[in-house]
């Protein structure tokens, strides 16, 4: 039976390497918010960023419901931040008779500044197309993520 998994982790921690692999495990589609933006916007959307994801969030919820209708699971990797938005994501799921998994990539800081160095410098060399971190984002994204409780979390992966 086809069912949704959500990704939950800080950016830049591994959400969409562990997405890559549970698509190739379970045959799913990845839906990604930064995909959608930096194919739209490039870097930089200014002051309608977090507007913009709301709206693309809400345009990939819909759809993952006609893919999962298909037969077909479904990875949304965009993050999943805050308790609130991740309640909002499994009740939703819940209301629709779709299972739901919230896998969180747990990382510790040491780990986490070594990607954040290597991202910047792959973006910086034209190696990909992810966003640079400077630290005016870092501290927007930092003072932005609750760690998820462990009655919250149905798969814990350590990186």
């Amino acid at each position: 039976m086809a069912k949704v998994f959500l990704i939950c982790g800080k950016i830049c921690c591994g959400k969409s390497v562990y997405a890559e692999r549970l698509r190739n495990q379970n045959k799913a589609v990845v839906l990604s918010v930064d995909d959608i933006m930096l194919s739209l916007f490039g870097q930089y959307a200014g002051e309608r960023h977090d507007g913009y994801v709301e709206r693309i969030q809400s345009y990939l919820f819909a759809k993952s419901l006609e893919i999962v209708a298909a037969g077909t699971s479904v990875i949304l990797d965009w993050g999943f931040w805050t308790k609130e938005k991740r309640r909002w994501a499994g009740e939703f799921y819940k209301s629709k008779n779709v299972e739901c998994e919230l896998h969180y990539i747990n990382i510790s800081d040491e780990v986490w500044a070594r990607r954040i160095e290597k991202r910047n410098r792959m973006v910086s060399s034209g190696e990909t197309t992810a966003y640079y971190l400077d630290s005016n984002l870092m501290a927007k994204f930092s003072s932005r993520f609750e760690p998820p409780e462990e009655d919250e979390i149905d798969v814990c992966v350590s990186g």
